[in-house]
């Protein structure tokens, strides 16, 4: 994996910053959009009954929602890539999953190296942990990392071989701060306990909650879901796909 020294930095929009649980991608597209069609079929229109199919008030898109969701923010800390990138992966994880390490050690190092350095994609993190207190620390940590640019080291040491087997309790998560060259550890400490953290978290897990993601690592591809740590070759092949309807799509305009 590359250095995080040589990585595009989260949050960065400059040109020079241009940054499963093994199961069908059919079977992902099913389960993730039948999620969003469910929230959409229950949630109250207009009068407020749930379910209705008045003509006054009606559903999203579900492909358009999911494609939707791609915060595209310039300042999120978070994310790498270029805000107006023409594809977007947001991404769903755990700390303490080991399908995102295999991930974050194996794949996404070499998008990175294709796709985001030339302006291609962007990768937007999603804090989703499923595995208890820690995952939850963890993500907290995450964040209050990223809140002094060094998301991506911490991301990178957390993930590292045989990390997440020593656990994140707080003296490790400090310790993984640490190594990840966060200059203000009491800051950093203050953070991952604060309120805003919390509720940054809480944004994400409600956002993939809503759309019906169960297992980590998940992602979505300019809308379209692909579950689990799949091979390179299915997020190149994805990536392709939607690059070139990015731009067919700009073409009509």
């Amino acid at each position: 994996m590359p250095s995080p020294a040589n990585r595009p930095q989260r949050g960065a929009t400059s040109k020079s910053a241009v940054k499963p649980l093994l199961i069908s991608a059919g079977v992902a597209v099913a389960s993730i959009t039948l999620g969003l069609v469910s929230w959409q079929a229950t949630a109250p229109d207009e009068s407020g009954s749930a379910g209705s199919a008045s003509a006054a008030a009606p559903r999203t898109d579900p492909a358009a929602e999911l494609k939707a969701l791609a915060r595209r923010d310039s300042g999120d800390k978070l994310a790498v890539g270029r805000a107006d990138a023409p594809v977007v992966l947001v991404e769903y994880s755990d700390f303490k999953c080991g399908y995102c390490g295999k991930f974050a050690r194996d794949t996404e190092p070499e998008l990175v190296k294709k796709y985001v350095e030339d302006g291609t994609l962007r990768i937007e993190w999603r804090n989703f942990p499923i595995f208890g207190a820690e995952s939850e620390a963890a993500a907290k940590a995450a964040w209050a990392a990223g809140q002094q640019d060094r998301f991506d080291a911490f991301h990178a040491a957390a993930y590292a071989a045989g990390s997440k087997e020593k656990g994140f309790a707080e003296p490790r998560l400090v310790e993984l701060a640490r190594e990840a060259g966060v200059p203000d550890l009491e800051r950093f400490k203050a953070d991952m306990a604060g309120e805003a953290g919390a509720a940054a978290l809480r944004k994400d897990q409600e956002e993939g909650y809503r759309i019906g993601v169960t297992s980590t690592p998940s992602f979505l591809l300019n809308g379209r879901p692909i579950a689990g740590a799949q091979p390179l070759d299915t997020f190149t092949a994805a990536i392709a796909r939607a690059k070139s309807e990015a731009a067919a799509e700009a073409a009509k305009q």
